[in-house]
């Protein structure tokens, strides 16, 4: 049997508005630095996505998670923070439709 999740339930619907006008621009910059210039490996899951990046962009990594998950309220995210200073993996999940938008959106391929 299974449970009903808040991310099943949720509209798949964008809203750029939640994010502050004055850091909407900031925010997409942030966005394009990290997956198409500091993102190290990405790795397709049954569900999204996730993303190697290198341990210092953590605080990026965080400010994005911050400002993402209020315009994208139906992604899951998973932020994983070895020891020892290693790679940071971001994680982005959700449904079959979510996976493609991600694929779509972050030019990764299902």
């Amino acid at each position: 049997m299974h449970k009903k999740t808040l991310s099943d339930t949720a509209a798949f619907v964008c809203d750029l508005n939640a994010i502050k006008t004055s850091d909407r621009q900031a925010h997409q910059e942030l966005a394009k630095r990290l997956f198409f210039e500091a993102c190290q490996e990405t790795q397709a899951l049954p569900d999204g996505y996730s993303f190697r990046f290198p341990a210092e962009e953590y605080p990026a990594l965080v400010a994005y998670v911050a400002n993402e998950r209020l315009c994208c309220p139906f992604l899951t995210f998973e932020l994983e923070v070895p020891p020892h200073q290693g790679p940071v993996w971001l994680r982005l999940r959700g449904s079959e439709t979510i996976k493609a938008f991600l694929a779509a959106e972050l030019n990764t391929y299902p």
